[in-house]
C-alpha cells in the first residue's frame, strides 16, 4: 500500500526574510517576517493558487512560529493570517507581542514603503 501524500517540508531561509512550506519539492507558500531586537515580525503570509485549501498555510505558520520559540524570540503578528492563526493558538500567547505604531513604523522602513 503506497501513501499518496507527501508531508510538506517547512524551511526557513534567512538570506529572503522567509520561512517557505514545499510540496514535493514544489514552493507552495511563505510567510515573510523581519527580525527587530528580539522579535520576528511577520508581515505577509501566501499560499500559491495550486496549492490553496490543503491547510498549507496553518502548517507553514505553526512550523514558523515554533522556530521562533526555540531561538528564544518573540512574535509580532502584523500579518492578519499570523494574527488570525495565534487567537486560535494560545499556545504561542506566552511569546507575542502587540503590533504598535512604532513596530509598523519600523516595519515600513524597512520594506522602503
Amino acid at each position: 500500500m503506497s501513501d499518496q501524500t507527501t508531508t510538506p517540508v517547512v524551511r526557513r531561509v534567512d538570506a529572503r526574510h522567509r520561512y517557505e512550506i514545499l510540496v514535493d519539492g514544489e514552493h507552495a507558500g511563505l510567510t515573510a517576517y523581519r527580525d527587530r531586537e528580539g522579535q520576528r515580525v511577520f508581515f505577509h503570509t501566501e499560499i500559491d493558487e495550486a496549492h490553496a485549501g490543503q491547510g498549507l498555510a496553518a502548517i507553514l505558520v505553526e512550523q514558523a512560529l515554533t522556530d521562533v520559540r526555540a531561538a528564544g524570540m518573540r512574535i509580532v503578528p502584523v500579518c492578519p493570517y499570523v494574527a488570525k492563526f495565534l487567537t486560535r493558538h494560545q499556545e504561542f500567547a506566552d511569546i507575542t507581542d502587540p503590533v504598535t505604531p512604532e513596530v509598523l513604523t519600523w516595519l515600513d522602513a524597512r520594506l522602503g514603503r
